[in-house]
């Protein structure tokens, strides 16, 4: 970094930084948001402590009246009394040289916050990307016009029903296993489609797949990409209490990052798969995650991609080796870390 200014960088995850307030949530809202909101900070720590043990990083990080800081707050800020999060976001963002963001594609936030810091400042994925990627019907649609096995979203009355075959319904912006519930029954699905659907809340009709839940880890570049890690999901279905139509709610519990070998056949076929996805979505940038599964018969299928960090991020950062901040720098072209990068392919599978 000799010859090159101090860059200042501001690290905002929403659930932390002041982006959900536990007096309007009530409650029973913030119960279900409290394990996002332990991962949030888990990601934002592990992503700040990345940034500051790299030569000529100033890091501020975004915390929220409801967060208590142990010891010294010194390189903590949060917004002021009555600051929308958005301008709170802007003012930061124009105060450094960068902005790296953890949020939810839900609502479309991670948009606005990307408008909010500008794609001068953006540490992620550029605006095509996030705005593709947050909806799981274009998603699906974009993969499908590639010949990528993926999760179409159903219209209702072309669903079709079969022994063995289940249903999920959740948001087509949704982040996690939020408000996603899986059904035995094709009408009790299309029921709750429609219930949704009425109530304006833009839900997705989708088979659900059996298998084994995977994630893909990946840093991404101009047309070019690694697959850092291919990890599992600890995803798990409960009975949803006093439903009528024996719905079971989805149930993210964790991941258990890289076990699975990158070089065996399985990993082989699955670093194959996530080029293919960063090439259909090239406006990857940066730390990027595919969640998958793996079904017995048809190979990897494609659930989902989430154009921002992930919580595999903070378990690779605790397992230590290449520092993934440093990465994901290199892939902006951050002055001072241009190089600095583990050797990437390019997208569609070729060597590079």
């Amino acid at each position: 970094m000799d010859g090159f200014p101090l860059i200042k960088i501001f690290v905002f995850e929403y659930l932390t930084g002041g982006g959900i307030d536990p007096d309007v949530a009530g409650a029973g809202s913030l119960a279900d948001l409290s394990a996002l909101i332990v991962e949030g900070r888990v990601m934002r720590d592990a992503i700040a402590a990345d940034l500051r043990a790299l030569p000529g990083i100033d890091v501020t990080i975004a915390t929220s009246r409801f967060e208590q800081l142990d010891g010294d707050a010194q390189g903590y800020v949060r917004a002021q009394p009555g600051e929308p999060v958005t301008r709170f976001v802007a003012r930061m963002a124009r105060e450094h040289d960068y902005a790296c963001i953890v949020a939810p594609e839900c609502d479309g936030l991670l948009l606005k916050l990307h408008d909010a810091v500008g794609q001068a400042r953006w540490l992620g994925c550029a605006k095509e990307a996030i705005r593709a990627a947050s909806s799981k019907s274009a998603t699906a649609a974009c993969l499908a016009a590639r010949s990528i096995a993926a999760t179409p979203a159903l219209e209702p009355d072309d669903a079709i029903a079969q022994p063995g075959r289940r249903w999920v319904v959740k948001p087509d912006d949704g982040a996690g296993g939020l408000d996603t519930y899986v059904y035995d029954d094709l009408d009790a699905a299309r029921a709750e489609y429609e219930a949704r659907a009425a109530a304006g809340r833009n839900p997705v009709l989708q088979e659900w797949i059996d298998g084994e839940p995977l994630s893909l880890s990946l840093i991404c570049r101009e047309r070019l990409a690694r697959l850092v890690s291919i990890n599992r999901q600890r995803i798990g279905l409960s009975d949803a209490a006093g439903s009528e139509r024996r719905e079971r709610i989805v149930q993210f519990d964790g991941v258990d990052v890289d076990r699975i070998d990158r070089h065996g056949p399985q990993g082989r076929a699955l670093e194959r798969l996530a080029l293919r996805v960063a090439e259909a979505f090239p406006g990857l940038r940066g730390f990027a995650g595919i969640d998958v599964v793996w079904h017995p018969e048809r190979g990897p299928v494609v659930i989902e991609v989430n154009p921002r960090p992930t919580v595999a991020y903070a378990e690779l950062s605790r397992r230590g080796g290449r520092n993934l901040a440093a990465e994901l720098l290199a892939a902006h072209r951050v002055p001072g870390f241009d190089g600095d990068v583990a050797p990437l392919r390019a997208v569609g599978g070729a060597a590079s």
